[in-house]
């Protein structure tokens, strides 16, 4: 499973630094940001079918930046 979050972040800096913290909350997760599209992506998949999008998104929000789903993908078996 994929989620695909559209975010405020703009600075390489801080997304790095989201993506350390959510990585040590979340260590089964392969976790990146895409800040060269236009709605700076935050994309995260699990391998095991299910991704945790609520404490996700509050990780984000309470580091000062917006977060919303843009898109859940179920890859194809």
């Amino acid at each position: 499973m994929v989620e695909v979050f559209q975010t405020s972040l703009n600075n390489q800096n801080d997304a790095n630094r989201i993506i350390k913290h959510l990585q040590a909350l979340f260590p089964e997760y392969l976790i990146n940001f895409d800040l060269e599209d236009c709605d700076n992506i935050l994309r995260v998949e699990s391998s095991t079918g299910y991704i945790k999008v609520e404490p996700i998104m509050e990780c984000v929000q309470n580091k000062g930046h917006e977060i919303a789903v843009l898109l859940d993908i179920v890859p194809k078996k």
